[in-house]
């Protein structure tokens, strides 16, 4: 299991809409599609790489508080292997003054591929903090 947590100078509703929202994932993430319900699709490709595609459904949506989704990855070449929602991401969501401290969680992935991803959600949990805190949500 992965577990990571990061403050971002942004309220818990924009922080939020950063993970649901196309347009927001894309500022982060990467070119998304959200469809934020319980089993609604969660694609997205990344930059960089083999230009892996992750893709998984939202399971729970508790709105500025907690989401839950799975994560994997499409067949490529050179890509991790992981089945397209083979494991599974949590979010909580906390207030914390003027700002919101996101606690990630990632389990059911390989031994092999946690260091990998450990540095993945680093990475992208910093450029999340950067947007977020740098505008607003639509």
């Amino acid at each position: 299991m992965i577990e990571q947590s990061i403050r971002i100078d942004a309220p818990p509703e924009r922080v939020w809409a950063f993970f649901t929202d196309s347009e927001l994932l894309q500022r982060w993430w990467g070119s998304a599609e959200a469809d934020p319900r319980p089993g609604g699709l969660l694609r997205v490709a990344m930059d960089g790489g083999p230009d892996p595609v992750m893709r998984g459904e939202f399971v729970e949506l508790a709105p500025y508080e907690r989401l839950v989704f799975t994560f994997g990855w499409e067949p490529a070449p050179g890509v991790p292997d992981v089945a397209p929602g083979g494991s599974r991401v949590e979010i909580r969501l906390r207030p914390d003054g003027t700002g919101t401290i996101v606690d990630l969680r990632h389990d059911g992935l390989p031994a092999t591929l946690r260091g990998e991803t450990t540095d993945g959600w680093r990475i992208m949990l910093g450029r999340l903090a950067n947007e977020a805190a740098a505008g607003p949500a639509k």
